[in-house]
């Protein structure tokens, strides 16, 4: 395991540690198994996407700000090859963190690519009611927001509050995409 997915996992641990959380307390609060969140803490499997979209709405906090809770530094200029990526090893959905969020500021960009005809689905927002600008850059992306279905092609930018449930489908020949939080 490299040192990211060593210290995603650790931190997953210390959230549920700091709540005094037992694994059945928050299988209840996530949906995610008690065996699948042991192995994800120990670091013996990589999340998926939705499973870690599931523990943030468990956390009440963004994904964003979880995986800023991992990475090693937070520099005003982040150069492109050191910006921070996760990858979904299930869907291969990759999620580069563009400008890693900070304390003292309230925005942040993500760059995600979805492969061909893939999908993921998020039960609940991490943290509901955060302003969202989704601009597609190539592809085709069907996103379902609250049972509500957007079309976006190319150029396309969808600016929305996530509220409830969502769900992104890539089209034929992917989804990519850059997302930014306020």
């Amino acid at each position: 395991m490299d040192g990211f997915n060593s210290r995603l996992a650790n931190r997953l641990a210390t959230l549920r540690q700091d709540r005094g959380w037992s694994l059945d307390q928050l299988a209840q609060a996530s949906g995610i198994s008690r065996a699948s969140l042991s192995r994800l803490e120990k670091g013996e499997v990589s999340p998926t996407a939705e499973s870690l979209g599931q523990l943030c709405a468990a956390y009440a906090l963004p994904m964003s700000r979880l995986l800023m809770q991992v990475e090693d530094s937070h520099e005003q200029l982040v150069a492109a090859s050191r910006q921070q990526v996760w990858r979904d090893p299930t869907t291969g959905f990759e999620r580069r963190q563009v400008s890693p969020p900070a304390p003292t500021l309230a925005g942040e960009v993500i760059a995600g690519y979805l492969p061909p005809e893939q999908t993921i689905t998020y039960d609940s927002p991490s943290r509901p009611g955060l302003e969202h600008h989704l601009i597609l850059q190539e592809g085709a992306l069907h996103l379902t927001l609250s049972g509500k279905c957007h079309v976006l092609q190319a150029g396309d930018c969808l600016r929305y509050h996530l509220t409830g449930s969502s769900q992104f489908l890539s089209g034929a020949q992917g989804a990519r995409y850059i997302l930014v939080l306020i």
